[in-house]
């Protein structure tokens, strides 16, 4: 009797796991940019403390797509809309810092890198800069970048494998800190996946 009550308690266990797990619609793996080092990357590393949720989830950083012209609202682009990882979008870290920047040519041919925990069937990668002059303190505004993207990679909704580099041109004309935001189109789904990465040109 005992056996069997341990066997129904677990099998409701299981039930409820699989429910949570349907829910939340496979939050737990997607895909980031770690060249340059995207902000969630900074915060899952270690090198950026305090971030919150996000340290575990860098890949999750998942909105609506369409950007420029839909998308994450202003203010909300680098976490993609998200509440929970509204650090992300902070002019400054959590703890008041600037956030880390990785030092680029313009110009010059650079390899950026996405890490996947989820090949989803894609459209394209498209790689945005900030304009020179744009307003470094506040949460990243579309009014901020340079709304034609300066690297596209059409994927003609291929599936990526696990980590995936491809080589582009950085844009010419730029010094000092700028944010270059890289956006994953996800081809079978309404979504992308966003990451911003700061650099140093």
């Amino acid at each position: 009797m005992r056996t069997r009550t341990k066997l129904s308690a677990a099998a409701v266990g299981l039930a409820t796991t699989g429910a949570l797990v349907l829910s939340s619609g496979g939050a737990s793996g997607h895909g980031y940019t770690d060249l340059p080092v995207s902000r969630q990357k900074l915060c899952q590393n270690g090198t950026v403390t305090n971030c919150g949720s996000i340290q575990w989830e860098p890949q999750s950083v998942e909105g609506p797509k369409g950007f420029p012209a839909s998308g994450p609202a202003d203010g909300q682009i680098c976490n993609a809309g998200l509440g929970q990882f509204g650090q992300l979008s902070a002019a400054r870290t959590p703890s008041g810092g600037a956030w880390p920047t990785t030092r680029v040519t313009g110009g010059q041919n650079y390899t950026f890198r996405w890490q996947f925990t989820a090949m989803h069937a894609t459209t394209d990668f498209k790689y945005y800069v900030t304009k020179p002059g744009w307003n470094q303190n506040h949460n990243l505004a579309r009014s901020d970048l340079n709304l034609t993207p300066f690297f596209t990679v059409p994927y003609n909704g291929q599936r990526p494998p696990s980590t995936l580099s491809h080589s582009g041109r950085l844009p010419t004309g730029l010094s000092g800190h700028h944010v270059i935001l890289a956006v994953w189109t996800i081809a079978d789904t309404g979504n992308a996946f966003y990451a911003c990465s700061d650099v140093t040109f």
